[in-house]
């Protein structure tokens, strides 16, 4: 497969083969509000490797990106077209199966105003604004723009099949590049399925697209699907060189952007299993409120048609005028270990009581909040409603709808889906049952809901990643879970389970581990603390000139000559024909020479230059001018000229403008790369050791191979140096789960743990399971050590060191390099917030640890502890 090749050339190239690779015009034309993650980057540099290096090219151009629900393809989608229109394409045609999938598309690539909008405020290449224009041909369509026609797959194949006047025509793609953008690709594949007859091929879709697509040898197929069946020899073969990236649901969990999924059976009617999620959601937003996250979690009712739907929507809407604390408490007698028993203790803890609670749900769950959905009477209105659910002004909390949402619906707040049928469709083939359509249609639901809600306590942590996977007991992994009602019937739920398994929503299993603290190890370092800096804005206030914020200072710029060479490649004496030679020469020149109208002119086409943007990394600036005529900035740039002699020596101001403009562009750039948002403090505050590490459950994901439990670890029995213990789901004490570096860490430690104890009377080995965070000094980027040990010296003034550990593979060290230089300057630039008389403090940071790097490694701990 195409993305199995690209993958190999990254393992033999480098983690960042293809990230390095990202265009920063096209980062900067695409929506600030979006950042890219690390995998958009990895697909936006494999797209840029496939069109200018990659041998195998095709022509036309077809290629898939198979990425999971919720992974961020529309902003793929965005940058792809930047990307094209730099390799000078213009017109553009979007289709997708559903015409709601078309409206919020075009909104998310129109709508400036829109909380979705994809691009900059004003998309720029080479200082030259460019719009994009909805069209609906070509014809007329400026070859500036970027021209979009939006449609459905069905309204293509009708335009182009069944002409009216000064439609869309197959002619109209002979003499034209055109690049065609497919969403929901797997509905494309209706011929690649099944053997039909020509006459039935010709009134395909698939067919229509593929008749364009060959129109012109340049043109371009890109497809976005979240499901492809790859099972399907067919689809295989045809898909073979052309999915140049796969992020698939299951790899989407295992990086924590989704939500997790639990399925809660309940033997209750319809109505009231409505409630019991009710209740639920409501338990959620009281936990958001508590720790000032603004959420307003939403709940969708799913009905197997539209009368039942109305049936249903008419019945939960009676209940909860009707709602008495008879109806609360009989759903709460129920819930014994489930996450509702913990709402039920919330509310008792924070005397809430069920009038108090029925009055919020008839308020919350009132008709004006709740809408009924389907074909027959959606409207712009209740569209609009729909693609805004996160928005402070949108208060509805509940959906009632059958089918259409089961695509295309961009959602992070939905948290519950409540099934109010119980039927199931599947059937047994060879032997084996098969999960009907409606369990897939369900499964795929509950793909998109699982789309991660974005939060953050703190700005060390990542807001767009689930934060308590370690520590299942957190209150707010309720806002990192989303829930399935569902009808008490075991084969089903088996049913469902195995799909969303076999989609990677869902793990195959959990191993869940209680983490204690060992009180001998409680015991002895009762009062004592463990040190950890900060991460504070970088206010960048040393930065006073170009060279404090490392930007070199020589630059150089050759003009073309303008020569003409004619060579016979098959002429044996190699005969070269071209035109008099042109006489190159030097000449420099400082940026103030070129004048200050020409430099602000060049400045004036990138927004990094406006002065707010300017302001923010170099704070000692008073304004533009002075950016432009002080020596400390623009004024003593030096640029050394290279062209024919009389052009160099008297330059045209388009010429100076020609110059400078990729100079500015490169100092611009520069900046951003060696300036950071962020720092390390070097001043490490103390904290209760205790108060760091706790006792805790964690729950690690059986399809996460990089974390295995380890075994065969001789610690010898006197083991009281390793501080904490693991214990199973029998009460079984186990070692942790970790890598193969740790366990080899661990191995190594526990044979020199007896020259240790020659020097110290106190060691204890702590795990840092999510305990505390580092941060380096250069940039703030946040730092888990695996390890932390703590050892007290044995002589008459008390002397405590902590040592930061971190066991790494090497292709983690090749990736990260800056979290060995942070350990490495850990001791000597580290300084604490706590001084006694009688006892000293020492902060280390020991070089990474594998098999590799033992010797290097030991070598280290020896100077630094034993020495």
């Amino acid at each position: 497969m195409l993305y199995e090749t690209f993958n190999a050339n990254k393992e033999s190239l480098g983690e960042d083969f293809f990230t390095s690779r990202i265009d920063n015009e096209i980062i900067q034309n695409l929506n600030p509000k979006f950042e890219l993650r690390e995998y958009q980057k990895e697909a936006l540099g494999r797209f840029d490797f496939y069109f200018n290096v990659y041998q195998k090219r095709q022509f036309p151009a077809q290629l898939l990106f198979h990425m999971a629900t919720g992974s961020g393809k529309t902003l793929i989608m965005a940058a792809n077209i930047l990307q094209l229109y730099k390799q000078g394409y213009r017109n553009f045609i979007f289709f997708v199966d559903s015409v709601n999938i078309v409206e919020k598309t075009k909104d998310n690539f129109l709508n400036s105003l829109s909380e979705k909008y994809l691009f900059a405020p004003k998309i720029k290449f080479n200082g030259k604004e460019v719009f994009i224009k909805e069209v609906q041909n070509f014809e007329t369509a400026n070859p500036e723009d970027i021209n979009i026609l939006f449609t459905t797959i069905q309204g293509l194949h009708i335009r182009l099949n069944f002409p009216k006047e000064n439609a869309l025509t197959y002619e109209d793609f002979i003499d034209k590049e055109v690049v065609l953008i497919s969403d929901e690709a797997h509905h494309l594949q209706t011929i690649t399925k099944k053997n039909r007859e020509e006459i039935e091929l010709e009134r395909s879709w698939e067919f229509t697209v593929g008749k364009i697509f060959k129109s012109n040898i340049k043109n371009i197929l890109l497809e976005f699907t979240a499901t492809i069946d790859l099972n399907d020899q067919n689809i295989r073969q045809k898909y073979e060189d052309k999915i140049i990236f796969k992020y698939d649901l299951k790899q989407f969990r295992l990086d924590k952007f989704s939500k997790e999924i639990e399925v809660l059976q309940a033997d209750l009617d319809p109505v009231d299993r409505a409630l019991q999620a009710v209740i639920l959601s409501q338990y959620r937003r009281k936990i958001a409120e508590k720790h000032k996250i603004q959420l307003k979690p939403v709940i969708l009712f799913k009905s197997k048609s539209i009368k039942e739907s109305k049936e249903n929507y008419d019945n939960f809407l009676a209940k909860i005028k009707n709602l008495t604390t008879h109806d609360i408490q009989e759903i709460g007698l129920r819930t014994k270990g489930t996450d509702l028993e913990k709402a039920f203790n919330y509310f008792q803890k924070e005397n809430i009581s069920f009038d108090n609670l029925i009055r919020e749900l008839q308020e919350d769950f009132a008709e004006a909040k709740v809408m009924l959905l389907d074909s027959e009477n959606i409207d712009e209105e209740k569209q609009l409603k729909l693609n805004s659910l996160e928005s402070k002004n949108n208060e509805i909390r509940a959906i009632f709808a059958v089918n259409m949402l089961n695509e295309g619906w961009d959602v992070l707040n939905l948290f519950d889906i409540v099934r109010l049928y119980e039927t199931r469709d599947g059937k047994w083939v060879h032997g084996q049952y098969k999960p009907g359509n409606t369990t897939i249609g369900e499964a795929q639901l509950i793909g998109r809901g699982a789309r991660y809600f974005p939060f953050q306590l703190d700005k060390t942590q990542d807001k767009y990643k689930r934060k308590f996977d370690e520590d299942v007991e957190n209150e707010l992994r309720i806002i990192e879970t989303l829930y399935y009602h569902c009808f008490k019937e075991p084969k089903y739920i088996e049913e469902i389970k195995s799909t969303l398994t076999e989609m990677g929503i869902m793990p195959e299993r959990y191993v869940q581990r209680d983490l204690f603290i060992k009180k001998s190890v409680k015991e002895k370092w009762k009062n004592d603390y463990i040190f950890i800096n900060e991460r504070i804005i970088n206010s960048r206030t040393d930065i006073k000139s170009l060279n404090d914020a490392k930007i070199k200072e020589q630059y150089t710029y050759k003009f073309k000559t303008g020569e003409i060479k004619e060579e016979i490649i098959l002429d044996e004496f190699q005969e070269l024909k071209e035109s008099k030679n042109v006489v190159q020469k030097r000449a420099k020149y400082k940026m103030s020479d070129f004048g200050e109208n020409i430099i602000r002119g060049a400045l004036d086409k990138f927004e990094f230059y406006k002065f707010n943007t300017l302001k923010k990394y170099f704070p000692n600036i008073k304004s533009v001018k002075e950016f432009i005529s002080s020596s400390a900035y623009l004024a003593n740039i030096e640029i050394e000229v290279t062209g024919p002699e009389n052009k160099i020596k008297a330059l045209t101001p388009s010429e100076k403008l020609e110059i400078i403009v990729p100079i500015i562009k490169e100092i611009a750039e520069q900046v951003k790369i060696n300036t950071s948002e962020f720092q390390g403090t070097t001043l490490f505050k103390a904290k209760a050791l205790w108060e760091i590490f706790k006792d805790k459950k964690i729950k690690i994901d059986k399809d996460d191979v990089e974390k295995k439990e380890l075994s065969n670890i001789d610690m010898g029995e006197n083991n009281d140096w390793f501080g904490q213990e693991y214990v199973d789901e029998n009460g079984k004490k186990s070692f942790y789960y970790g890598t193969s570096e740790e366990k080899g860490f661990i191995n190594f430690i526990s044979g020199f743990i007896e020259k240790l104890k020659q020097k110290y009377s106190d060691i204890a080995l702590l795990r840092n399971e999510k305990f505390f965070q580092l941060f380096d000094f250069d940039e703030g980027r946040a730092f888990e050590p695996d390890f932390v040990m703590l050892l007290k010296e044995k002589n008459h003034k008390i002397n405590i060191y902590q040592v930061f550990i971190e066991p790494k593979g090497e292709i983690y060290i090749k990736a990260e390099p800056w979290k060995g230089k942070f350990l490495d300057e850990i001791e000597e630039k580290s300084d604490i917030d706590l001084k006694f008389e009688n006892k000293q403090f020492k902060l280390i940071g020991l070089p990474f640890y594998n098999e590799t790097l033992k010797k290097a490694f030991e070598e280290a701990l020896e100077n630094k502890l034993l020495s």
